[in-house]
């Protein structure tokens, strides 16, 4: 009977220290990412599947058990695309929230409304926006993730010349990654062998671009036309485009590669091309391709959860929120600083967007050679012949 009770006591204990050892891992403070994203409104092809990417990573790392033994805890905020919301939201992340790193946001103008924010609080910041000027020159809390205007515009002018197209109309949207993207091209036209014969900008809420079309056919010379734009408006101009029978190349900027734009601009679509990550064409990629297995896992993943394939600008989330993980792993520590200086040493980080190597002076670490030319071809996007 002694030998009974001792044995039931010893196993109480045991049931005991393993239940207060349980505890600090249940009630451990939770790593706090904040996020700012453009979900609804004229950006919300881009801003929605970041929000449902970085909702289902989150998940899946506190499955398994969180990030260094912490749950992890998700604070996003809607700004529409709106820069003055972005800065509410973002104080409010950095005041309020107490978060330990920003993720965000989905739009050029609102990361750049931004990002002076992030650098006063000392705060940690991956952009999930396009243009250049986030990152160039570098600031010392500010990363991103997707390729720049640059690299957009200087591999579209390598594919553009390889098919004997010199001399072309550009047109751009007037907002922050438009005119991003225009200063660049205009910037390095001459340098890269091209001739800007047209230059005509268009806005976030035209619903007709024929006025500016109606100048490219009257321009003599032109041999192909480079819009570089986000949002509806590149999809209606695409669609305007078509029904004036115009059948000069088109090319389009990464801003609008997803599935969105050919849903939106419909058979219009048909043969544009422009700059993409590897995930737009990730079955295309050769098995050799180290973007390759990443990019379809990513893809798999999202699919099963929601239904349907991610956007490369969920892409951009993903990238973000595991080289965010990995800089945490590195540096043993959430500790703001030290967060800082491991994504700055990042070496080597195959994402969907690239393989990234970051350093002081870089903070997103990839070129050109990061895009991909995807043509669309039977109403999606394929690897470009070329």
């Amino acid at each position: 009977m002694f030998k009974n009770r001792a044995r039931a006591v010893g196993v109480l204990w045991g049931v005991m220290a393993s239940w207060m050892a349980a505890i600090p891992a249940i009630a451990a403070e939770p790593i706090r990412i904040g996020a700012v994203l453009g979900v609804t409104g004229a950006v919300s092809y881009i801003g929605d599947p970041e929000l449902k990417t970085l909702e289902m990573l989150v998940d899946q790392i506190n499955v398994k058990g969180g990030l260094l033994g912490r749950p992890v805890k998700l604070v996003v905020y809607d700004d529409g695309g709106d820069a003055a919301a972005a800065r509410t939201y973002t104080n409010r992340l950095i005041e309020g929230d107490k978060v330990d790193a920003i993720i965000g946001s989905s739009t050029s103008g609102a990361s750049l409304a931004i990002l002076p924010l992030a650098e006063r609080g000392e705060m940690p910041m991956i952009s999930l926006a396009g243009a250049e000027v986030i990152v160039v020159p570098a600031r010392k809390w500010v990363f991103k993730t997707p390729q720049t205007d640059r690299m957009a515009v200087v591999r579209t002018f390598d594919d553009m010349k390889a098919r004997g197209v010199t001399k072309i109309a550009l047109l751009t949207g007037a907002d922050g990654f438009g005119k991003s993207g225009h200063d660049v091209a205009v910037e390095i036209a001459a340098a890269s062998g091209m001739t800007i014969l047209l230059d005509e900008v268009f806005f976030p809420k035209d619903v007709d671009m024929g006025a500016q079309l109606a100048k490219v056919r009257t321009t003599a010379g032109v041999e192909g036309v480079l819009v570089i734009g986000a949002g509806v408006a590149p999809a209606i101009l695409t669609k305007n485009y078509r029904q004036l029978g115009m059948t000069l190349p088109l090319y389009h900027s990464h801003g609008v590669a997803s599935q969105s734009f050919i849903d939106m601009a419909g058979d219009a679509a048909e043969g544009v091309r422009l700059p993409a990550p590897a995930l737009l064409v990730a079955g295309d990629l050769s098995p050799s391709d180290p973007q390759r297995e990443v990019a379809l896992g990513y893809i798999r993943s999202y699919q099963e959860r929601y239904g349907k394939p991610p956007s490369p600008f969920g892409g951009y989330a993903y990238d973000a929120f595991n080289m965010l993980v990995d800089a945490v792993k590195r540096a043993n520590s959430i500790d703001r600083a030290k967060v800082r200086d491991a994504i700055e040493a990042t070496k080597g980080f195959a994402g969907t967007g690239g393989v990234f190597t970051m350093s002081a002076q870089d903070h997103l670490g990839l070129d050109a050679s990061a895009f991909r030319i995807a043509e669309v071809r039977g109403g999606v996007w394929r690897l470009a012949a070329q």
